[in-house]
């Protein structure tokens, strides 16, 4: 049974290495799970899908509930999910700050990233999005 989740939460340290950090740990861990998925952060917000195993994701999910380098974790999305839209990474990444705001200006009221504003169908309709025109990078 696969699953996908969408989850957002704030940052408690938003600098170029804690963000290398979370990536590498995901890029470790995921693999071994069945997890894959992509974080998108800027501004000190994460957004975040991961695909997998029923359990697996709901652990992982746990995980990051209880991670100190996250605070205001927020539920946006959880589905049954047919197959992976997200399966080429074991955490592919965006860098916010490195897009055309207009990507966001489509999809909430002003260009930055705020999913806390928004549905979760949008905040994966984003990702989706940035798939598409592949704003995502990192290691598979």
């Amino acid at each position: 049974m696969l699953v996908r989740l969408l989850y957002c939460s704030r940052a408690v340290d938003s600098s170029p290495a804690a963000i290398e950090a979370i990536l590498d740990k995901a890029r470790e861990h995921n693999p071994v799970s069945g997890i894959t998925g992509i974080l998108c952060y800027g501004g000190g917000i994460f957004l975040q899908a991961i695909e997998g195993g029923r359990m697996q994701v709901s652990e992982l999910f746990g995980t990051i509930q209880k991670d100190p380098r996250h605070k205001d974790v927020a539920l946006l999305h959880y589905e049954e999910i047919l197959e992976r839209r997200f399966g080429g990474w074991t955490m592919g990444q965006v860098n916010i700050s490195k897009l055309n705001h207009s990507i966001l200006l489509k999809y909430s009221e002003k260009p930055e990233l705020d999913p806390y504003a928004v549905s979760g169908k949008v905040s994966l309709a984003l990702l989706e999005d940035l798939m598409a025109t592949a704003a995502i990078c990192g290691r598979s």
